[in-house]
């Protein structure tokens, strides 16, 4: 595949940190789908709101063998960016942080995030990537985005997101959820930050890969999130073929399938030659999951138990593309 902006190779650009703007290249290894913070009426008592044990959750992903993730949590869930910064410095981890919608089921709680008002978003996530996060996401609700307080880290410099977040529902893009895309799609055509959309097993992934495309965002800048949860290498070198990035993120979920199962889905889509398509990830995105809170697998089940099987099954290679290249290209903004 031949090398150009947006497309797999890249590495031209910069990738937007809470710590800063900083080269592709400095990335290291990228575990591209995680969670610090996190509170959804849809996960009752399984909040993640304890910085003290973020912080140690994320010392065990360091300790896995990454160097950087993302912190996938969207607007109205639990955000703590100021938090989220102090985690990356004191851990050295570098964090990308996420600006945008979830699906609508997530905000059952909070009238004013489900009423799909298009322009308030693009403004919101605008102003998220270029100015600086919001301290508290419920100000959101009373406040024009640019009245909101902002983020700082320690030095007193905004933190600002550095990636596009929508989601959609099984088979279904609600009205809202539509509303958030075209916004993501404006967000994108001002800044061309990268984006993920949330799929459920992956339902729906053309049809948005189409209307994102028709709203000037390239397939090659979007990742379809939790892709391996339909572990179909059929689905999946198709969604490849049109550019997009496919998120596996499901190891460890062991209830669903085993994670050979994951394993011979990738295998046959880095046979296919779709390699450079491919992030991953583990989305452990719960309290009763993080070992800080008495829980497993935790964040270095990715580092621990998966990736020494890919990189015993396809080579060092491989996996270098797949947590160091990939990432770097993908999160750099074009």
């Amino acid at each position: 595949m031949n090398s150009a902006p947006g497309t797999p190779g890249s590495m031209t650009g910069l990738v937007r940190t809470v710590l800063g703007d900083i080269e592709p290249s400095t990335l290291g290894r990228v575990n591209y789908h995680e969670h610090l913070f996190q509170r959804s009426p849809l996960l009752p008592e399984d909040d993640l709101d304890d910085e003290r044990r973020s912080r140690d959750e994320l010392a065990l992903l360091r300790n896995s063998g990454f160097d950087a993730m993302i912190d996938a949590t969207p607007v109205g869930l639990g955000r703590n960016p100021e938090a989220v910064s102090r985690l990356s410095l004191s851990t050295q981890v570098t964090v990308v942080a996420t600006t945008g919608r979830h699906r609508d089921a997530h905000y059952s709680d909070q009238a004013w995030a489900q009423s799909g008002n298009e322009a308030l978003w693009e403004k919101i996530l605008v102003h998220e990537l270029t100015c600086g996060m919001a301290q508290e996401d419920e100000g959101y609700a009373i406040s024009d985005p640019d009245r909101i307080a902002v983020a700082r880290s320690a030095h007193g410099e905004p933190i600002r997101a550095g990636l596009l977040k929508a989601g959609i529902d099984y088979w279904q893009i609600s009205p809202a959820e539509h509303s958030t895309l075209a916004a993501v799609a404006t967000a994108y055509r001002a800044t061309g930050a990268p984006v993920m959309v949330h799929t459920e097993w992956c339902s729906a992934a053309m049809e948005v890969l189409d209307l994102l495309s028709k709203l000037g965002v390239p397939e090659s800048r979007v990742v379809i999130a939790h892709a391996d949860r339909n572990p179909d290498p059929g689905l999946h070198s198709a969604i490849a073929e049109r550019g997009a990035y496919l998120g596996y993120d499901g190891a460890g979920r062991h209830k669903t399938w085993p994670d050979s199962v994951l394993l011979d889905a990738l295998t046959a889509l880095v046979n296919a030659g779709y390699v450079e398509r491919i992030l991953l990830g583990a989305d452990v995105a719960r309290r009763r999951r993080y070992r800080s809170y008495g829980g497993l697998p935790g964040l270095g089940y990715l580092g621990n138990s998966f990736l020494p099987r890919i990189r015993q099954r396809m080579g060092p290679e491989v996996l270098q593309q797949l947590i160091v290249q990939n990432p770097a290209t993908y999160l750099a903004w074009k």
